[in-house]
């Protein structure tokens, strides 16, 4: 049934948008859905899917007004880690490349170490790294 998840967003500035992603190091696919108006990514091992629209073409898809991040939101992404270490050096990589951090790096507990940032629309980003062997049961 289910091949692969994407996640759509939509982008005010798709220059600076990918300027921003490839500086944290997401890979951009020029083989699919990148033209003047819109951009594809791969995350992690997996190559799960991003894809950037410039507003006006998201509205299109999606019928109705985008949410306004300023005052909600609409998702919250979460991107897995394989240590807090990496946490720390996406962050880093997060305030270089202009993105704001909501969250900053910290343990939750004794098994979950995370951060939190907001890419250059607004749209919130969580990095977690968690030990699963002291995931507390119950």
């Amino acid at each position: 049934m289910t091949k692969s998840i994407w996640i759509n967003l939509p982008v005010k500035n798709l220059k600076n948008s990918i300027a921003f992603f490839t500086q944290l190091g997401f890979t951009l696919n020029l083989n699919y859905g990148s033209r003047e108006d819109s951009a594809c990514f791969l995350i992690g091992e997996s190559n799960f899917v991003l894809m950037l629209f410039e507003e006006a073409l998201f509205e299109n898809f999606i019928s109705s007004a985008i949410a306004d991040t300023k005052i909600g939101n609409e998702v919250l992404v979460s991107i897995d880690a394989e240590s807090a270490e990496e946490v720390d050096e996406m962050i880093k990589k997060v305030i270089d490349a202009g993105g704001t951090v909501y969250a900053e790096p910290g343990f939750n507990g004794d098994w979950m170490y995370g951060a939190g940032f907001i890419d250059l629309d607004g749209h919130k980003w969580n990095l977690l790294f968690m030990d699963l062997t002291k995931l507390p049961l119950g």
